[in-house]
């Protein structure tokens, strides 16, 4: 649905096509552009089908607010590779106000991860969704599947909401971490499924003021403090709260970890 008071631009009118073959990540590029430069609140709109995108930046700041209304799936390129030596699949970096509502991310992971079991000379692989310096951020209903690395990273943001999202990789996929998040403040978690091969949730150096409610936890390593300690005068983590949670068949419920530098802040 897309919000009537809003500037609207649907990816297919800027050259996307559903197919799940075609590259997209131009006909992306340029849809961004145009409701990054919009004075008034935008809508990027991704209507159903499947749409091929290859690494990408979402670069702010935007002159408004944008929503992003993900009725399709996007995919990843089938060969990991593409993916693989990028570091990230969908990266925002610098935007404030941004929404993301819906949809599904695939970045077929297997081909990767088969690579890491076997010792092979592999890229460093691809976290599927990161915001970076990021203000007053909403993820809603979104679904993750299959990432080559972490789902979901939160760095260095401020007010970032993740909602009822679906964060789903097999339990012996390595370093599928479902949503990590560090050097942020104010990140709340909330009503959300993660399914994964590393930890459900990991919380890094610098995190302030973390909220996790009715999380369903599981296959996975559970909710993970830390690493924290690796280096010197580190920032430490406070005031995390999790509650009304479940953890099934996870390998932990929440712990906590220190590395064997010698940071002074935990």
């Amino acid at each position: 649905m897309i919000h009537s008071s809003n500037a609207a631009y649907n990816v297919i009118s800027y050259g996307a096509k559903p197919d799940g073959k075609t590259d997209a990540t131009q006909a992306f590029l340029r849809v961004w552009a145009a409701a990054c430069s919009s004075a008034t609140a935008s809508t990027v709109y991704v209507p159903k089908g499947r749409y091929l995108i290859k690494a990408i930046e979402f670069r702010g700041p935007c002159k408004s607010r944008i929503r992003v209304q993900i009725d399709g799936t996007i995919v990843a390129p089938l060969d990991y590779r593409a993916l693989g030596n990028s570091g990230y699949w969908i990266l925002f970096i610098q935007v404030n106000g941004v929404s993301v509502f819906g949809g599904s991310l695939d970045a077929k992971g297997a081909g990767f991860w088969a690579c890491r079991r076997a010792g092979q000379n592999c890229p460093v692989g691809a976290r599927s969704i990161t915001f970076n310096w990021a203000n007053n951020v909403l993820i809603s209903g979104l679904t993750s599947i299959n990432s080559q690395l972490t789902h979901l990273v939160i760095n260095s943001c401020n007010n970032v909401q993740v909602r009822n999202v679906r964060l789903i990789a097999p339990d012996l996929s390595p370093n599928t971490d479902g949503i990590h998040v560090q050097g942020s403040t104010g990140v709340t978690i909330i009503g959300s499924t993660l399914q994964t091969g590393d930890d459900c949730i990991s919380i890094g150096p610098g995190t302030r003021n973390l909220h996790i409610s009715r999380i369903k936890c599981g296959p996975g390593h559970g909710v993970s403090i830390g690493s924290l300690g690796r280096q010197l005068n580190e920032d430490g983590v406070q005031n995390i709260t999790l509650t009304d949670s479940v953890f099934t068949g996870s390998d932990n419920g929440v712990r906590k970890k220190h590395g064997l530098g010698p940071a002074l802040a935990l």
